[in-house]
């Protein structure tokens, strides 16, 4: 595989961030589930996911965000989706992600995001 898949988490104060990289479909799908899963569990709401090394993404990986955004919504969290690179970018805003999601250009304008609304406020 020319675009392995990879998760780097992190966390800065109550903000839990995952950098992600490579190929996310239906074949790795499952271990960003897991990720965001093992967050959730862990009582933390407020997730960032940085896409400046994510290259492609296909329908399994977009439902891993829909899969998720409801449950942290009514635990008062929200996730954030940062540093997308244009062809990704494109894929999002074709499906209208921006309606449902804060896309932010940077992971710092996505930290900052969570001070200004913490909350989803469409």
């Amino acid at each position: 595989m020319a675009n392995p898949f990879r998760i780097h988490q992190s966390s800065q104060g109550d903000i839990s961030i995952f950098k992600v990289e490579g190929y996310l479909d239906a074949h790795t799908a499952p271990e960003f589930e897991r990720a965001i899963q093992a967050e959730i569990d862990a009582g933390r709401h407020r997730l960032i996911v940085d896409c400046e090394g994510l290259t492609y993404i296909s329908s399994a990986g977009l439902g891993v965000f829909m899969g998720f955004i409801e449950e942290i919504r009514e635990r008062e969290g929200d996730i954030k989706i940062c540093s997308l690179v244009p062809k990704v970018r494109q894929t999002f805003e074709l499906l209208g992600f921006q309606q449902l999601y804060h896309i932010l250009d940077s992971l710092p304008e996505a930290i900052q995001k969570f001070t200004d609304t913490p909350r989803w406020e469409g």
